[in-house]
């Protein structure tokens, strides 16, 4: 029972990976394993995602972006402007640090500045836009979302396109989080307490090094394999914690749905299918797979069948809002308001769609017009 118990456990919190071994299993009784399934894997992709989460978690457990975003909040008089802040840091750390540890880093601070200041009222708002800021915030760099950095390689997206392909809706999504930020929190008064938080020189600029290291291999200035070599041996001595906390689930999960995208570009009915869809309206088919099987999946799975990456970028990115399973980050997110609020989830769930599916019709309306 308790092995039930923890198994159960495990696939509710890697749903996506568990879906991602059945798929891959199943296909590969389809397409028999031969010398091809090595081509389907990006090793790059996986070596540049594995390099970005080891160094982040580093720097996550040194407090680093925690007592930054902390220091930045409390020079704020209203709740209004320490609720807009709060979600722009997660939006701004979205692009630097993937939207999922963005959320692990900053959410417990919206936690503790709502609770600590009475003002628990606000924390589904609050976690919803940080949430939304979180998807949304990384769609503008190559590092920002898992999905982004599996296209921008696998295309070999150059880096000025990228942005500029993602610039408009990344705009617009800064305005209507401030609109809503504006419509639906009070500008009472706020005050939270002056705590200093002092965090380990040495440490952190050893660890900025490695994180700069780990960028400049994201935008193809450092081999790859430098930083597989670099970065686990520098943390096996200062941070051997930061190896272990790395999102393994999430690297097999990119692991499996290579295997399973790989199959079905080789089946003649789906890729003649998946081929005729696409070519009627890439954006619009990405934007409503991320609804049912999350925007990393939908990425490495639609890339076998189009090349117009536009689209298919502009999709998968915008396609993150909607639904709680159109982004993993939705899920640590909803797991983090739940732990704090027994017995809300029904609410948290009616406001989370409201607003979530209010941003994905306004933002593919807007890219489907201009794109």
């Amino acid at each position: 029972m308790v092995f039930i118990g923890k198994l159960g456990k495990f696939v509710r919190v890697n749903l996506v990976f568990v879906i991602a071994v059945l798929a891959a299993i199943i296909t590969s009784f389809i397409v028999v394993p031969d010398k091809e399934y090595l081509g389907y894997f990006d090793f790059r992709t996986l070596t540049c995602l594995f390099c970005t989460l080891a160094v982040v978690g580093a720097l996550g457990n040194i407090g680093f972006f925690y007592a930054l975003a902390k220091d930045i909040v409390r020079r704020f008089t209203t709740l209004r402007s320490a609720v807009l802040v709060l979600i722009y840091i997660t939006f701004i750390g979205s692009m630097l640090i993937a939207n999922d540890m963005a959320l692990l880093t900053f959410l417990p601070l919206g936690f503790f500045v709502l609770t600590t200041t009475g003002k628990e009222k606000y924390m589904a708002f609050t976690f919803i836009m940080q949430n939304i800021a979180a998807n949304l915030g990384g769609m503008l760099t190559p590092f920002g979302n898992p999905q982004n950095l599996y296209l921008y390689t696998k295309f070999q997206i150059p880096t000025v396109e990228f942005v500029g392909i993602m610039a408009a809706p990344f705009a617009l999504a800064i305005l209507l989080i401030t609109l809503c930020c504006i419509i639906f929190v009070k500008p009472e008064p706020f005050v939270l307490k002056d705590e200093k938080i002092s965090l380990p020189l040495g440490r952190s600029i050893a660890y900025l090094l490695l994180f700069i290291l780990a960028i400049a291999i994201v935008f193809r200035g450092i081999p790859y394999g430098v930083g597989l070599v670099v970065i686990p041996v520098a943390l096996l001595f200062l941070d051997r914690k930061a190896l272990k906390m790395v999102d393994y689930p999430l690297l097999l999960t990119f692991v499996f749905f290579f295997i399973f995208s790989g199959n079905m570009a080789r089946i003649d009915a789906v890729r003649s299918l998946f081929s005729y869809f696409l070519e009627k309206n890439t954006l619009l088919v990405s934007v409503l797979s991320c609804q049912v099987i999350s925007n990393v999946p939908t990425a490495i799975l639609l890339s076998q069948f189009t090349d117009n990456y536009k689209q298919l970028l502009l999709g998968v990115n915008i396609g993150g809002v909607g639904t709680l399973i159109a982004s993993l980050a939705s899920l640590i997110t909803f797991r983090e308001y739940s732990k704090h609020n027994k017995g809300k989830n029904g609410y948290y769930i009616l406001l989370f769609s409201a607003f979530n599916f209010a941003f994905l019709i306004i933002l593919a309306a807007f890219s489907l017009l201009f794109q």
